[in-house]
């Protein structure tokens, strides 16, 4: 199975890290692809643009052999919607059985989605939620309706919910923004290999980030 984890990595920080790394062990994914969003339909547009925010996201994962940086939503023109992201990659991968990540706040918007009935149709979604954070209305009654074992995944194609509680890392690309704007450490909270080029950015935008 493949797992694929979007967002806008705006930045990437350790808490994206450890989510794809426990959904990984606990599904026994082959591989993770992190998809950085270009247009994001449903939250204001990045602060960094696409090619720093994917440079950030290769960067962070080089040394992961199971974790791959994926540029497609960058390529698409227009809003980037999931549904059409999962399509690509089931024709990308025909013969792999692909699992959706989300955490449990995006999972409880998923009915607002675009066309989010048909995401069902291409992939398994995993609901990664840290102790305490539950399904409400009718992602709720979608989960309960959909839910399935880890271990039953493999013998359908899509279409099944499994939720999983992972460690509760409370970092915010937000809070890591703010940080970097007020010339504060952001150590701990993003991977060594980020500290410069992030922090020489926040100091001057005009320079492009230098992840090398």
């Amino acid at each position: 199975m493949l797992g694929i984890l979007g967002g806008t990595f705006d930045p990437i920080h350790l808490g994206h890290l450890r989510l794809a790394e426990e959904v990984r062990e606990a599904l026994n994914l082959a591989v993770v692809h992190f998809v950085p969003s270009a247009v994001p339909p449903h939250r204001p547009q990045p602060a960094l643009g696409p090619d720093e925010r994917l440079a950030l996201v290769q960067a962070a994962i080089v040394n992961h052999p199971d974790f791959i940086p994926d540029g497609r939503e960058l390529e698409r023109a227009g809003f980037s919607y999931t549904v059409d992201t999962l399509k690509s990659f089931a024709a990308e991968f025909p013969e792999r059985h692909l699992v959706l990540i989300l955490g449990m706040d995006a999972f409880n918007g998923l009915l607002q989605w675009h066309r989010w009935q048909e995401l069902f149709d291409w992939a398994h979604i995993a609901v990664a939620s840290r102790p305490g954070a539950v399904a409400t209305g009718e992602a709720a009654a979608l989960l309960a309706e959909r839910r399935l074992r880890p271990e039953q995944l493999t013998r359908q194609r899509a279409g099944g919910i499994v939720a999983l509680e992972i460690t509760r890392l409370d970092i915010s690309a937000t809070a890591i923004r703010t940080a970097l704007d007020a010339g504060r450490s952001v150590r701990y909270l993003v991977p060594d290999c980020l500290l410069n080029p992030l922090q020489a950015y926040y100091s001057d935008p005009d320079s492009g980030l230098n992840t090398h």
